[in-house]
């Protein structure tokens, strides 16, 4: 059974979190570990989903709203877990009452996120060697 939870970067969430963006970010786009895993990692909220001890996706929230690394491991693709990484800490930055959440989109997801409610603002700009579009949504207090 597929469950969604907040967690920390901590000891018991650190390895599950790290083995999902290993392998979308490092292995599949090719993104420098240098910059993959930040020191925000340990200040940030993060949402893991979990079937069983498998760890399948992962995201994370900074304190200023910013959402980023959501990463689905390629076998749990098609099944709606990415939007479900998304709400939920939408839902988090909600109930913290934050005014607004944002993020970067790669590209080729802006509709993927404009679906979850995100509009996208400014111009395209490269991050890790990819396109990305700035988005943000407004959240109701």
């Amino acid at each position: 059974m597929v469950e969604i939870k907040i967690v920390a970067f901590d000891d018991a969430h650190r390895g599950l979190i790290r083995t999902v963006r290993e392998q979308v970010f490092i292995q599949e786009q090719q993104i420098d570990p240098e910059i993959e895993f930040d020191d925000l990692d340990s200040e940030a909220v993060h949402v893991l989903v979990m079937d069983g001890e498998q760890p399948l996706g992962t995201g994370r929230i900074l304190a200023d709203g910013h959402i980023g690394r959501i990463a689905i491991m390629k076998s749990a693709r098609g099944q709606c877990l990415g939007a479900k990484v998304v709400q939920a800490l939408v839902e988090y930055a909600q109930q913290q009452g934050y005014p607004h959440v944002d993020l970067g989109a790669q590209t080729h997801a802006v509709d993927f996120y404009r679906k979850l409610g995100f509009m996208p603002y400014g111009d395209e700009f490269m991050e890790a060697n990819i396109p990305h579009q700035a988005m943000e949504q407004i959240l109701e207090q």
